[in-house]
């Protein structure tokens, strides 16, 4: 089977061959001939798969076939995506793809300049890659208009549900026309996101490459049990003794992210971090590094993580489980891309046995236990020695408790208006405002929603 045998339109072809794709992967088997007729669609895949493809070039040749031109504001096709680095991996491929069709490409994200976003969409959009809150906040300033959407796509669903995004795709898929195209695309599907796409999607098909919260076939899966005390120098051995061409290393907490790299550092061992307290300019400094192989090891959470598509990862580990099971699929399909295999790591200690149990009945396999290495202790001790001689102290970890543990907040102190001052109070006030909204609603990866970005 070939892309040309599939129905795509002689550039669409020709911009696969320039790009090196000969070959369908089975999301775009299935999912194109289906795209190009106009029916919806609900499609089960994991990251990996080549789903960004199996939505974009059935979309672009459609956009083409109808010929219509877009307006100053407009938009013709939008993508909503969960991260920033997501929205950014889509609009790449989307501008390939498009290299012989003359459709317009861009996207609006939180951390990026919002005056380069209003021009950027001011002339009209073909294809608009967004995040839900930059999203909106564009369309209230009155810079996107949404009236004309022909195709809406909703990718990483699931991800966008666990973002707090629910609210603002309601309020997005309210402004779009009833008659479109929908496409809606997740690497999981739970209740809550089957019943999401029955409120989006009209008789849609259905395509699923594997089974639901089923994790990659390709990936070899290990766990090891370990004290929490003991996991950097677990880590730092796993480092130095696997084979590791690429690593991406998961923490649950973006203060965790930057603990492991200067501990890492610490044992003379380069590593970068990538969250959600990243300027958009480092995080495109850490992954531009990643890519090249001036860093091999990536340090990440898992909302950062969204989007990362590095071809040459040979190892995903799990510094710390994820507390959501499906996270874990997330995680370790980030190796074993494209047709390779990988290896997917896990720090288990006595804590996160829950975890690992909650994983293992979403993931509906036992994961294969690897015991610590020989004459561990004394391996870890020395490795814990010679960081506290190169760095100092190891920093103290911050608590990672559940919100409802933690103790409660001291009242603030309250200004208390005087008699003349009560227009400075309101001052005050008016400015405290202005100081929230100034921040930008999407810009810790996109807007409503970003105050889960943030936590992570």
């Amino acid at each position: 089977m070939t892309f040309s045998t599939l129905g795509l339109s002689e550039p669409l072809v020709r911009a696969l061959e320039a790009k090196g794709y000969v070959t369908p992967t089975p999301i775009q088997a299935q999912a194109i001939p289906t795209l190009i007729e106009g029916r919806d669609l609900l499609g089960i895949a994991q990251t990996g798969t080549g789903k960004t493809a199996a939505f974009v070039l059935p979309s672009i040749q459609r956009l083409v076939a109808a010929g219509k031109r877009v307006l100053p504001t407009h938009v013709r096709m939008l993508v909503l995506a969960p991260t920033r680095e997501l929205a950014s991996q889509i609009a790449d491929n989307a501008r390939g793809y498009a290299k012989f069709s003359k459709l317009s490409v861009a996207t609006v994200f939180g951390g990026t300049s919002i005056n380069k976003n209003r021009q950027d969409v001011s002339r009209g959009v073909d294809i608009l890659v967004a995040t839900p809150g930059r999203l909106i906040d564009l369309v209230e300033q009155g810079f996107v208009n949404l009236s004309m959407i022909e195709i809406l796509v909703l990718d990483e669903a699931d991800q966008m549900l666990d973002l707090g995004f629910i609210h603002a795709l309601k309020r997005i898929v309210k402004m779009v026309p009833r008659k479109r195209q929908t496409l809606f695309f997740s690497a999981t599907m739970p209740t809550s996101i089957r019943d999401l796409a029955n409120q989006f999607l009209t008789d849609p098909a259905t395509v699923s490459v594997v089974p639901a919260a089923t994790t990659a076939e390709r990936v070899d899966q290990v766990v090891t049990f370990v004290n929490q005390t003991e996991k950097q120098a677990l880590l730092t051995l796993t480092l130095r003794d696997e084979a590791i061409d690429r690593a991406l290393v998961f923490t649950r907490t973006k203060h965790g992210a930057d603990r492991v790299v200067k501990l890492l550092a610490g044992n003379g061992i380069a590593a970068a971090a990538i969250h959600g307290n990243k300027s958009q300019a480092q995080r495109e400094r850490a992954l531009g590094a990643f890519k090249s192989g001036e860093v091999r090891i990536l340090v990440a959470t898992d909302i950062a993580a969204r989007g990362i598509d590095v071809s040459g990862v040979s190892h995903v580990i799990n510094f710390e489980l994820p507390n959501v099971p499906e996270q874990y699929v997330h995680r370790i399909g980030r190796t074993a891309r494209a047709g390779a295999s990988g290896i997917a790591i896990s720090f288990c200690a006595d804590d996160e046995r829950p975890y690992l149990k909650d994983i293992e009945k979403v993931t509906r396999q036992k994961v294969p236990v690897r015991p610590l290495p020989e004459d561990f202790l004394r391996q870890a001790d020395a490795i814990k020695a010679a960081r506290i001689k190169a760095i100092g102290a190891d920093p103290a970890p911050r608590e990672d408790r559940p919100r409802g543990a933690r103790p409660p907040m001291k009242p603030r102190a309250t200004h208390q208006p005087t008699a003349t001052g009560s227009a400075t109070g309101r001052n005050y006030a008016n400015a405290s405002r202005r100081g929230r909204g100034g921040r930008g609603r999407g810009g810790s990866g996109g807007g409503r929603g970003a105050g889960a970005s943030a936590a992570r």
